[in-house]
């Protein structure tokens, strides 16, 4: 039975909720979104309230439940506050640079990549080697941090690549003679 699943979500001013049967929908300072509730799950909006039940008693409602009030939370964080990933390039020559709605990296590879930034999401650059993804969604901006680092992860030996500011790689020591 999941706990996550009872506990209520409180509701900051300044945020709308509607739900409409299966449908939420939640706009805030930071942009608006809507998501589609399982139908095994029922969500009431009550004086600034959102709580989420199964409908039935079974183990899987309740997985439903949590999963729901989980992805619910996520939306009004993402709406009021909003969610940012930060990304360090590690290496000689390893720029990054915000233009419009492109972001331009030099990789070390022969050709300068050109990452087209999707709708709903914002990059930075504070300096040329710092990259924070930011947006309302939290998949969405973890999915653009994912690709954006899957152009060059870190390896093991030197370090070098794009990696995420808290990420820990495993160092390896190199061949001996």
């Amino acid at each position: 039975m999941s706990r996550i699943a009872k506990a209520p979500i409180s509701i900051a001013s300044g945020i709308d909720i509607k739900v409409d049967g299966q449908h939420v929908t939640a706009k805030g300072s930071k942009g608006a979104l809507e998501m589609d509730v399982h139908h095994d799950v029922s969500v009431q909006f009550d004086e600034g309230v959102l709580t989420v039940k199964p409908l039935e008693e079974t183990k899987q409602a309740w997985a439903h439940a949590g999963t729901a009030r989980a992805l619910l939370n996520n939306m009004v964080v993402g709406c009021s506050e909003g969610f940012q990933k930060r990304l360090a390039l590690i290496g000689v020559g390893y720029r990054a640079q915000a233009q419009g709605k492109t972001l331009n990296l030099s990789l070390g590879f022969s050709h300068p990549v050109e990452y087209p930034v999707p709708e709903g999401i914002t990059i930075e650059t504070p300096s040329n080697t710092e990259i924070v993804v930011s947006g309302a969604d939290k998949q969405q901006v973890g999915q653009v941090a994912a690709e954006i680092r899957a152009f060059r992860p870190p390896e093991p030996y030197k370090g070098k690549g794009v990696r995420y500011s808290d990420e820990y790689v495993l160092r390896k020591e190199a061949k001996k003679k």
